[in-house]
């Protein structure tokens, strides 16, 4: 065989097989897509991750990443009500809860006063944070209620409520200006709307017939 005898490959001339031509042609039926399943259902896409229908493998990794567990603060809680057990005028902090048994734990773990219970002796009370029932329950029985590192700051104001309350107050103003400004466009049209002319009188000196 000479060079000019060779054909081409005949791999790009390769007839388009025509599916959905019935089972005479050998693929036209199911047009290869087979009975039954996901497969064989117009517009159905496998997934990368699709494994046969068992547990995919990133599901089967175990997950690294960010928790918050060692970042969380835990209080030891006392409650206003396990405050009466103290003389009234008395300082209370961390050592005077635990000889009295009121706290349990013995680590440096922040404590916070809750305002359950009622109160009826006056003391300062000295804690690292303070629920807002807890102040104005030992304010009312005549105590004092002091923050261990510093009275906590404001929370930061919530801006999305902030502005929808703005934009409601804002549509609220302009409706009732809307409103106004229709009353009194409707007060002057009926100031400035000429009078109704009378109808001539007859010649026989009657009244005008009226209109029907």
């Amino acid at each position: 065989m000479l060079l000019h005898e060779t054909r081409s490959a005949s791999l790009g001339k390769k007839k388009k097989v025509r599916v959905g031509r019935g089972p005479g042609s050998g693929i036209g039926k199911t047009s290869g897509r087979g009975l039954e399943g996901a497969t064989s259902r117009s517009g159905y896409a496998m997934k990368v991750t699709y494994e046969g229908g068992q547990m995919p493998l990133f599901r089967r990794l175990p997950k690294r990443g960010f928790v918050n567990g060692p970042f969380k603060t835990v209080y030891a809680t006392v409650n206003v009500g396990q405050l009466a057990a103290f003389a009234a005028g008395s300082a209370v902090g961390r050592k005077e809860l635990l000889e009295k048994g009121v706290l349990k734990t013995t680590h440096n773990t922040p404590i916070k006063v809750l305002g359950d219970g009622e109160l009826s002796v006056a003391l300062t009370v000295t804690a690292d944070r303070f629920s807002k029932s807890a102040v104005v329950k030992i304010e009312k029985a005549g105590g004092k209620a002091e923050w261990a590192g510093g009275k906590p700051k404001k929370d930061a104001p919530n801006f999305v409520q902030i502005l929808k309350k703005k934009s409601l107050e804002k549509a609220i103003a302009e409706a009732r200006t809307q409103k106004v400004v229709k009353a009194v466009a409707g007060k002057k049209d009926a100031k400035e709307k000429p009078p109704k002319p009378a109808a001539p009188p007859k010649a026989d000196g009657g009244k005008p017939e009226e209109k029907k």
